[in-house]
Formats: C-alpha cells, structure tokens, sequence
C-alpha cells in the first residue's frame, strides 16, 4: 500500500532580504567544504608522500560523496523539517572534517572527504527551500542571489585552502572549515524558519520519486543534461589546474591556484543579473548564452600552455568566463525545474543535483587522466568537447519537440 501524500501547504512569501543573505552565507560555507582540497592537493601529495594524481583523487571523492548524499539526503528536505535537517548534516561535516585533517593514510583521507561530500548538501536543501519561500516573481532573483553565495564559497575555499595550506599545512585548511561549520550551525539553529514538510511518504519513495521525476519531466532531463556536460567540463579544468600551475610550466605554489580561483569572483555578481534575465527572457536564452561561453572559455584557456604572464592572465581569464557559464546556467536549470512542481522541489533538485555531480566527478577524473595524458592542451580539449556537445543540445531543441 502506497503511504499517504499530505498535500503542500501554500508557503507564505516570508524571504527577508536579511534571511536571503544569511542563506546565501550558509550556502558558501556549506559548499567550499568539497572544493578547497582542489588547491591544496599537491600539499596532500608531499604530505601523505603520494603521487600528485593520487591525491588529486581526494577531489573526485569528495564529488562522488557530494553526488550521494544529493541523492540519498536532500529528498529528505520536502519530508523534515528544514531547521532539524540542515543543523544535524552540519554537525556530520564537522566530523568528517576533523577525520580529514588528522588522516595519516590517503586511503583514510579518501573515505573522510567521501564522508564530507555525502552530509555537506545543506546548499542543494536550503536552495529550494528558498524558492518556495520567495514570491513567484522573485523566484530567479533569489535562486541567483544563493547561487552567487555558493560561488563565493567556491571561490574563496580555493584561496583559502592554497593560502593556509601553504603556511600551516595542508591538515590546517580542514580544521578550521571544521570551525567555520560548528559556527553556521548554531547559526541555522537559531535563524532558519520553521517549515512544513510537503510531504509525508516514506523514504523509499522520495528517492524513487528522484527516479520518476527524471523519467516523466522533459524539461528536468534537459537541464541535467546540460550541466552534466558543462559542470564536467568545470571540474575537469579546476583539477587539473592545480597540477598545471604547480608544475613545469609555471613552478608557482599553491596560493597561485587560490589566487586565481579569486579572480573568478567575478561570476558572483553574473549570477543574481542571470537570475533576473532568466525572469525576464526564460532558462532557453540563458542557457544558450552560456553554453557559447563554455566553448569560448576553452579557446581562451589554450593560452595557458605558452607560460610567463601571458599564460597566467590567459588562465584567469579563461576560468573566469568558465565560471560565470556554468553558475550562471545553473540559474537558469534551477529556475526551469523549480516551476514544475511546486511540492517536489527538493526532489526535482536532487534528480538534477546528483546528475550534475555525477558529472563533476567524472571531469575531475577525466582532468587529472587528460592532463597526464596530453597535458593543458588536452584538458582545453576536453572542455572544448563537452561544451560543444551541450551546445548542440541546445540549438538541435527547436526542431524537436522540447524533450
């Protein structure tokens, strides 16, 4: 017998612009958690005296966690409370982070970023969460303005990481992100709303729900299919970033990798004016927008094999128009889905969360491969190819039937 579905109450719009902020925040320091060991994994390499791909795979683990526990947990924010659910992945983070910082193995490493990743989607639960809370018309303007936090926290964690990682160590990056967390959730407990739950089924059906929702929603498939494409190509370039600025070609440390991951600020600023365009013009015309500049970033990026200061600004300039295209159609694939079905957003936003990471996983991996492979250039070619192929998706949409 199937368990009773309670009917989602209408949320009253109670989205201070104080509250959006403070959840923008919460989103930063949420989700620099699986992204600061991009920079400092060349400090894990010498210290755990393991080879810099190796420790690179530290990166994809944490994206393979973060793809998991999407998939497993976030459905849980359309059945628990939001307060309850994001205070108590908090404190789980916090545990995975202190493990991080005091492994002594890679293996051990690996299995506390896992760890981290899986409990660290407070984002993807808060996300949609502030969709259903912001007027209709806000919608974008809200999904634009957490997503520009998220970035910031994205950003600033490379800086972070490669700064004090450079200083104190690269164990000393994860204890105090340990700090930062134990401080956003007492900050959640006392600041998040009180909500009710959209619904009453059981577990197994809310992560079948993930499943159907894929199967029956066009427009979900299409927005996975995008930034399974475009986040794969980000992730690729980041990862490999750090093996190429800290090896041969440039011999820079790390605090170049978060000086760099710095000038790509930028895109916190494109993401709320995405958000507005995508209320003003639709997810379609954003998309495409960015999906031309994923292939323009890849050209832009080649330049980063000259070397000298030429290379440099090639590679900020290129991973900065990287950035702002794939954030900024996230905007756009969230405010597509968002729209579907008010009762299932955590769930339609797991589907589209777990494929995105699923992607982002595979392009860490496939970075690191391409980069030892065929070094820079070939990882310009692997962005280059799979924004091509999302472009093509994009422009092929009007001659079919919007599937």
């Amino acid at each position: 017998m199937s368990a009773l579905v309670v009917p989602a109450p209408a949320l009253k719009p109670v989205l201070s612009r104080p509250l959006t902020l403070l959840l923008s925040i919460a989103c930063g320091v949420a989700v620099a958690n699986i992204y600061f060991p991009q920079a400092i994994s060349p400090l894990i390499a010498s210290g755990l005296k393991t080879s810099k791909s190796s420790a690179a795979l530290v990166t994809t683990c944490a994206q393979f966690g973060y793809a998991a526990g999407i998939f497993l947990l976030v459905p849980l924010g359309d059945r628990l409370r939001h307060r309850r659910l994001v205070t108590t992945l908090l404190v789980l983070t916090t545990v995975g982070l202190v493990l991080a910082g005091t492994a002594d193995t890679l293996p051990m490493l690996a299995v506390a970023s896992t760890l981290i990743g899986a409990t660290t989607v407070v984002p993807q639960i808060l996300i949609p969460m502030a969709a259903g809370l912001a007027e209709p018309e806000r919608r974008g303007e809200v999904t634009g303005t957490l997503l520009s936090g998220l970035i910031g926290g994205i950003l600033l964690a490379r800086t972070f990481s490669g700064t004090l990682g450079q200083w104190l160590g690269w164990r000393a990056p994860y204890l105090v992100a340990a700090v930062a967390v134990v401080l956003l959730s007492v900050a959640m407990a006392a600041f998040l709303p009180s909500t009710t739950p959209s619904t009453g089924e059981r577990y197994p059906a809310l992560l079948a729900a993930s499943v159907r929702l894929l199967r029956t929603e066009p427009l979900l498939r299409r927005s996975c299919q995008y930034q399974v494409l475009v986040f794969a190509a980000f992730s690729a370039a980041w990862t490999a970033l750090a093996l190429h600025v800290t090896g041969p070609k440039y011999h820079l440390g790390t605090p170049a990798v978060g000086v760099l991951a710095l000038v790509g600020a930028g895109s916190m600023f494109a993401t709320p004016r995405a958000g507005r365009a995508t209320d003003r013009l639709g997810p379609d015309a954003v998309n495409l927008r960015c999906l031309i500049g994923v292939v323009a970033a890849a050209a832009v990026l080649v330049t980063g094999s000259v070397g000298g200061v030429f290379g440099l600004v090639g590679l900020a300039v290129g991973m900065l128009a990287l950035d702002v295209a794939m954030q900024s159609g996230q905007v756009a694939n969230q405010a597509r889905i968002f729209a579907l079905r008010p009762s299932e957003r955590a769930r339609l936003n797991t589907a589209y969360m777990t494929c995105a990471f699923l992607g982002g996983s595979a392009g860490s991996w496939l970075g690191v491969r391409a980069y030892s492979a065929f070094g820079w250039n070939g990882v310009c070619g692997a962005v280059a190819i799979l924004g091509t192929v999302a472009l093509l998706r994009c422009l092929l949409i009007p001659r079919q039937s919007k599937a």
